[in-house]
């Protein structure tokens, strides 16, 4: 009787060891998939699947996401393609737009200099100031296509980005004054240095300042702080927690703005992200913040 018992034990211990050597096959092959899904989602190749376990089931799965991956390959190449073909032909449109547009001012330019009568000049107001809009988003359009374009030719070295802030805002004090908004500034004493294309950023300080001119109540909070962020803070009465959240929308304007290209902060946030930086809008009891803020990458 003990026999049979020993026996029923051995049997029953081979049995577990057995089933752990393949559990252990198993989550190996799992780790093996899940390891070589991560890749191939991140990196441009053909290579599939494979696992070094030779059990059905992790073979069938292997193959099925194989299957799916093909398939998204195949997707993927079809949007990356037609990304290129429409950001080729908003810069083509965008451009080819210019000449007919300049000829439609110079000949308004023409315009002016002739007798009109009263109800005409209201009229050749009119036609000027569409066409202005007009040209301004013909140019801001061509802007963004380029920007959108371009990922890799970005000058990136060490820039001060408290130097940087300083001489937008000199820029635009004039511009600001005449608004009514004298802007309330505070940096550090240090410089806050990071690798970033320099006119990028200086061109992301700058649609921020457009932004500000645009919706403030006529004040104007701008913080750099260590480690890098960058606020700039106002009153917006006429904002809503909703427009705020489309800000960053290509083409989107809200009623205050009616000149506004809508392009702007979606040319900043292009830029921002090309650089590795983030962007981000909060509204809170009447105040629009806009924050950026760049990792900090030196060794």
């Amino acid at each position: 009787m003990e026999l049979w018992l020993w026996a029923v034990i051995g049997i029953m211990a081979f049995l577990i060891i057995a089933l752990l050597i393949k559990v252990c096959i198993l989550q190996k092959a799992a780790r093996e998939i899940a390891k070589a899904f991560a890749d191939r989602l991140i990196t441009d190749t053909n290579t599939l699947i494979d696992i070094s376990c030779r059990d059905r089931n992790m073979s069938r799965l292997a193959n099925t996401i194989n299957i799916e991956l093909r398939k998204l390959r195949v997707q993927q190449h079809r949007f990356q393609q037609g990304d290129r073909e429409l950001k080729n032909a908003v810069t083509n449109i965008s451009h080819d737009l210019r000449t007919p547009l300049t000829a439609i001012c110079g000949y308004l330019d023409l315009l002016e200099q002739e007798e009109k009568t009263e109800k005409a000049e209201r009229y050749m107001e009119v036609i000027r100031n569409r066409s202005e809009m007009l040209m301004e988003l013909t140019e801001e359009l061509f802007r963004y296509s380029v920007i959108i374009s371009r990922d890799n030719d970005m000058i990136r070295k060490p820039v001060s980005i408290n130097s940087i802030l300083e001489e937008s805002i000199a820029a635009f004090y004039t511009a600001l004054k005449e608004k009514g908004i004298t802007p309330k500034i505070q940096m550090p004493e240090d410089n806050v240095i990071r690798t970033l294309d320099r006119s990028s950023l200086a061109r992301v300080f700058s649609n921020l300042l457009n932004n500000a001119m645009k919706y403030s109540d006529g004040d104007l909070d701008i913080t750099l702080s260590e480690p890098c962020n960058i606020t700039f803070t106002n009153t917006a009465s006429g904002l809503n927690e909703v427009q705020v959240g489309k800000l960053f929308d290509r083409f989107y304007t809200v009623e205050a703005a009616r000149k506004s290209t809508g392009l702007g902060l979606a040319i900043a946030r292009t830029l921002i992200e090309q650089m590795n930086g983030t962007i981000s809008a909060e509204y809170f009891e009447n105040k629009l913040s806009i924050c950026i803020s760049f990792p900090d990458t030196k060794a």
